[in-house]
């Protein structure tokens, strides 16, 4: 436990995302949104194609008491054998409570704060002893995406942080030094530079980080269909621009963009010795493309991929590659995407 979290950060290269698992909501099942359950072997597998670390995002409150908060011993249980598959991999691994069915998520609002802060409390209690007993390769944070738009709003977020914090701490051992992750509001770069302008407390040094999330330009990393105040962009990055489908080039958003947001994070965080995750990034394959176009495409997605990594490592900032099962096959432990690996490797390299 003896590294701050500016050392860990320093040695956290490039991570993973298992996303659509864990986390998955409804059905009471890791499998339950379509994706196998989590192996030890998928997890070696992940470590052998070049990264050095996970973010498993994970549900809690389906599997918790409504009355008491108190988390099912089995769900505990099974968190911490993924996690420890990350741990005898040597991969340094992120546990959070994710989107959870929002409770917390979508009501980061004052007449919720009080009962939110309790629920946040007693979970983090929970998974905190849980984990206890793991070094310093695991970190806990302690949100996903917090809907957050207003200052009123991110002093709500603000509590139940120090909530988060405090919850940790207070269970000892190796937890009094873990390297704990806190959520900027929406995870969005622009309002936490705006918005974030306090900072929790804590009882260890230099423990902190925090965490963005970056899909921009929207019209190129999730949207669906042309809109009236803009089209999708189907190509992105320097020499990847369509000479024949010119309405679905980008018009913002590429290289000068990545290094103009992640600059404002290594001003506000970085250069005052605060870490900062970016916690999920990616762009979505548009299948439905064909010939030239699909092949300019996938190009444009390995160039954001490998721009965005690159690019936020120079930074000081450590990216984390959201992935549902398109990149690594989790079932046969083979490589899918190979050029946006190739481009995720190159670029943390």
């Amino acid at each position: 436990m003896a590294d701050t979290a500016v050392q860990t950060a320093k040695k956290l290269r490039i991570g993973l995302n298992i996303g659509n698992t864990l986390e998955a909501t409804g059905g009471k099942s890791e499998t339950y949104w379509g994706n196998p359950r989590i192996t030890k072997e998928f997890v070696q597998f992940a470590k052998a194609s070049g990264f050095n670390a996970i973010r498993l995002p994970v549900s809690w409150d389906q599997y918790a008491d409504a009355t008491t908060a108190k988390i099912d011993s089995a769900w505990l249980g099974r968190v911490q054998e993924v996690v420890q598959y990350c741990i005898d991999a040597d991969l340094y691994v992120i546990v959070n409570i994710h989107w959870d069915g929002g409770w917390l998520e979508e009501n980061v609002t004052p007449d919720k704060q009080v009962a939110n802060n309790h629920k946040q409390k007693a979970f983090w209690q929970q998974i905190a002893t849980q984990l206890r007993g793991f070094d310093g390769r695991l970190l806990f944070a302690g949100a996903n995406e917090p809907n957050v738009k207003t200052a009123e709003q991110m002093a709500v977020l603000m509590s139940y942080h120090q909530t988060f914090i405090d919850a940790v701490r207070a269970t000892g051992g190796r937890n009094a030094l873990r390297s704990l992750i806190v959520q900027g509001p929406s995870t969005d770069v622009e309002l936490t530079n705006q918005l974030m302008n306090s900072w929790p407390t804590d009882t260890a040094s230099g423990r902190l980080m925090a965490e963005i999330h970056y899909y921009t330009p929207w019209n190129f990393t999730g949207m669906t269909k042309d809109e009236s105040w803009g089209n999708q962009f189907f190509y992105w990055g320097q020499g990847n621009h369509s000479a024949t489908d010119t309405a679905h080039n980008p018009t913002w958003g590429e290289e000068a963009e990545v290094d103009t947001m992640m600059g404002l994070m290594k001003t506000k965080f970085v250069d005052k010795g605060i870490p900062v995750i970016v916690g999920e990034f990616g762009a979505m394959d548009r299948t439905s493309l064909t010939g030239e176009a699909r092949t300019l495409h996938l190009k444009s997605r390995a160039a954001y991929c490998k721009a965005v990594t690159q690019r936020s490592r120079a930074m000081g900032l450590v990216p984390f590659y959201w992935d549902v099962g398109g990149l690594l096959d989790r079932s046969r432990n083979q490589v899918l995407d190979s050029l946006v690996l190739n481009a995720l490797i190159e670029g943390a390299a």
